[in-house]
C-alpha cells in the first residue's frame, strides 16, 4: 500500500513537473517493481534494496532542489519545492520489505533486536515521519478545515506510543496504542475523501480533474497513513506473541 501511495504521488508530481529529468522515471518504476513484488510475494531483496537506493538518491535530489533556490533552506521552498517526504517514503517502503523477509521465514530478530520491537520501532519512526510532511503542507494550506489538524495531532501520539512499545520490557497502553492504529488506518482512507473534496471545490471540480487533480490536494498521500498504520498494528501484535512465548 505505502508502494502503491509512492508510485501514483510521484507519477502526478513528475507529470506536473514535466519529467524534465529522466530521473523522474526512477521512482515510478521502482515504486511498481516493490508494488509487484510485494502483491507476489517476492523473496528476492533486490527490488527492495533498489528501492531503498532510489529513495536516498531521490531525497538527494530533492534536497538539492530545495537549497539551490534563492533563499536556499527556507519555509517557502519547503513549501513549493520538491517535497521531502516522497522519496523518504520510497525508501520506508523498501527498509519495510526487506525487513519482512526474514521475519516472514521466521527470524526472531532484526538487526540485533527482538523483530517485534525493531518494527515497532521503524513504523513509528514512519508515522511521524509522515505526520511530519503532513504537518508542513496542512500549514501551506493555513490548515482551513479543522479536520486537516486530525493527521498533525492523531499520528505523532499513535507514533510516541508505538516507540515506547520498542523498548525493552515496555508495558505501555498497548489497548489505546492499538486503537489508535486503527484510527489511524482510517484516518487514510477519510483523509482520501478529503482531499478528493478538496479536489470538486477547485474551479470546474472533477469535470475538469486533468487539471484540477495537479493543483488540488495529493489525492494518493493520505493512503500511507493506512499503510504505516497497518504495518504497526502488525509488528505490535508480533511484539505480544514474543513477550508471550
Amino acid at each position: 500500500m505505502l508502494a502503491a501511495s509512492v508510485l501514483s504521488d510521484s507519477a502526478l508530481e513528475h507529470y506536473r513537473a514535466d519529467f524534465e529529468n529522466p530521473g523522474m522515471f526512477a521512482p515510478l518504476a521502482s515504486a511498481a517493481v516493490l508494488l509487484a513484488c510485494a502483491l507476489r510475494g517476492t523473496r528476492s531483496a533486490a527490488p527492495y534494496a533498489t528501492a531503498c537506493a532510489v529513495g536516498t538518491a531521490g531525497l538527494g535530489f530533492h534536497a538539492y532542489n530545495v537549497l539551490r533556490r534563492p533563499g536556499g533552506l527556507s519555509w517557502a521552498n519547503l513549501f513549493y519545492a520538491a517535497p521531502l517526504g516522497a522519496p523518504a517514503a520510497l525508501a520506508l517502503a523498501g527498509v519495510i520489505g526487506l525487513a519482512a523477509r526474514p521475519v516472514a521465514a521466521g527470524a526472531t530478530t532484526l538487526a540485533g533486536l527482538p523483530s517485534g520491537r525493531a518494527l515497532c520501532g521503524l513504523a513509528a519512526f514512519g508515522l511521524a515521519g509522515t505526520s511530519a510532511e503532513a504537518a508542513l503542507l496542512h500549514f501551506r494550506g493555513a490548515f482551513q478545515h479543522p479536520a486537516m489538524w486530525v493527521p498533525v495531532s492523531v499520528p505523532p501520539v499513535t507514533a510516541l506510543l508505538l516507540a515506547g512499545a520498542a523498548l525493552p520490557h515496555a508495558r505501555g497502553p498497548r489497548r489505546l496504542t492499538n486503537a489508535l492504529l486503527r484510527a489511524c488506518t482510517w484516518l487514510g482512507v477519510l483523509g482520501m475523501g478529503f482531499h478528493a473534496r478538496g479536489i470538486a471545490r477547485q474551479m470546474g471540480g472533477w469535470r475538469n480533474w486533468s487539471q484540477n487533480i495537479l493543483a488540488g490536494p495529493p489525492l494518493p498521500a493520505p493512503p500511507s497513513f493506512s499503510a504505516l498504520a497497518l504495518a504497526g498494528r502488525a509488528a505490535l501484535a508480533l511484539r505480544a506473541a514474543q513477550e508471550a512465548a
